[in-house]
């Protein structure tokens, strides 16, 4: 038996430019970014690819807006403590990426950035010279927490050791089993007295790399660079 036909209301929303981008990123969230193309974005919102374009000029538009999403999520630092500030919009920007892990890639490739982008990009330099850094350690400051986040969440989203204390503990042991630990002492020396103990979680390792970042840019921020002569 077909199933009861739908009002026009019923069928689907009216096509707008933020619909297209949810859409977008939802389809990445479930199937990863590689399978997102328009025609499948068109068959996932029940609508014809080329009803898109009047919302996105291209595929490199689409992943503008996403990416543009993806920032808006993040938290932007705020606060008189510059470190509270970073810390706080760090971890915020782990979250987003572990909610959208295809967004680790693209976030800092995209060559039109939305005004999301454009916002956090410009509270997280004004934070920085807020607290006293020059122009140029604010740059060695913002490069140097970014990229920890983004390669910390690049290695969280990757490496095999499941979503959970059992799954991981699974994983190191099967791994151990064919080390040969007379080989290897010190790789199973670390897998059995510290990923294979009770708590164990790779992600606690973000907080402890990220303090002492930020520890290091706290004493950074006092020196005073010779100028190179001519």
């Amino acid at each position: 038996m077909a199933p009861p036909r739908k009002s026009p209301t019923e069928r689907r929303e009216p096509l707008n430019r933020a619909r297209v981008l949810h859409a977008g990123v939802t389809f990445a969230d479930k199937k990863g970014i590689g399978l997102l193309s328009m025609r499948k974005l068109g068959e996932a919102l029940e609508v014809e690819a080329m009803s898109l374009y009047n919302h996105v000029a291209n595929k490199d538009e689409l992943l503008d807006g996403m990416v543009d999403l993806v920032f808006a999520e993040i938290e932007l630092p705020v606060g008189a403590d510059w470190t509270t500030a970073m810390r706080e919009r760090a971890l915020s920007a782990r979250q987003a990426l572990a909610r959208h892990p295809w967004a680790i890639a693209l976030m800092s490739t995209r060559s039109s950035p939305g005004p999301a982008t454009l916002r956090h990009h410009d509270a997280v330099i004004g934070c920085l010279r807020g607290a006293g850094f020059s122009v140029a350690m604010t740059a060695h400051a913002f490069s140097s927490i970014d990229c920890y986040i983004y390669g910390f969440a690049l290695q969280e989203a990757t490496l095999p050791l499941g979503d959970t204390e059992e799954e991981t503990a699974e994983v190191a042991q099967m791994m151990l089993k064919q080390l040969p630990v007379e080989q290897y002492p010190h790789l199973a020396e670390l897998t059995l007295e510290h990923i294979l103990q009770p708590g164990y979680d790779y992600g606690n390792e973000f907080e402890f790399g990220l303090d002492l970042i930020l520890d290091g840019l706290e004493r950074a921020r006092h020196m005073v660079r010779p100028v190179p002569g001519p």
